[in-house]
């Protein structure tokens, strides 16, 4: 029954978190001239049209039962033709950043729903305080991970948009390669040095500890 509870805490702010980040993305597409978004039916703020079975709940819901110190989840890329977008190096810079921005929107309307919270019954308080904190710290820990300087992260398109031609055709080519030297990084060496008996968490230095950071910004910000 804890379980069960602990979940439904999760379930909204998963659901908003990753998939209004993917339709922002199809969103600041069609502002810079590219509706391939749209005509894939993508252009939408309904979950159901964003949902990945396994970024959206299957991962998230491992994370959950295995009692991991993080929650993470991700929806359907929306699909962008970088090429169409006008002018094309902001367009790819408005493409990227709008995904994290409004998980950072998302993380600031729940500050302020938490700070504003009428008062219901003990349970239902108990149960939207820990809704809106979790929207907080997932939404916080996507924006930053996201921002990430490695291809193909929102980052990593803010990199190769702003870098010379010959290192934006590099970037550009990592794009493939970039989410499995990335899982390599973040993930497998630390368990790797683990076993060697050092404690290397990189996930904490480069995501969680700069989403803490933003957490406490944004709370004395608009609290």
């Amino acid at each position: 029954m804890d379980v069960i509870i602990s979940a439904t805490t999760w379930v909204l702010p998963v659901l908003f978190a990753v998939t209004l980040h993917e339709a922002a993305h199809g969103f600041a597409a069609k502002a810079f001239g590219d509706d391939t978004a749209q005509r894939a039916g993508r252009l939408s703020l309904n979950p159901i049209r964003h949902i990945d079975p396994v970024g959206t709940i299957v991962i998230p819901g491992l994370l959950l039962l295995t009692g991991a110190p993080f929650l993470f989840g991700y929806a359907k890329p929306v699909p962008v033709a970088f090429h169409r977008l006008h002018p094309q190096r902001l367009g790819i810079i408005g493409v990227a950043i709008a995904g994290p921005a409004i998980n950072i929107v998302l993380a600031i309307f729940s500050i302020m729903l938490l700070a504003w919270l009428p008062s219901f019954s003990p349970a239902l308080n108990d149960w939207l305080g820990k809704t809106l904190n979790n929207s907080i710290a997932l939404n916080c820990v996507l924006a930053v991970f996201n921002m990430l300087p490695i291809p193909p992260l929102d980052g990593g398109r803010v990199l190769t948009a702003i870098s010379p031609a010959p290192i934006a055709r590099v970037l550009m080519r990592m794009e493939k390669a970039g989410m499995v030297l990335l899982i390599a990084l973040v993930f497998l060496l630390p368990y790797v040095t683990a076993q060697l008996g050092i404690n290397l968490p990189i996930f904490q230095w480069i995501v969680v500890e700069p989403a803490m950071w933003l957490i406490n910004f944004l709370v004395s910000f608009f609290v």
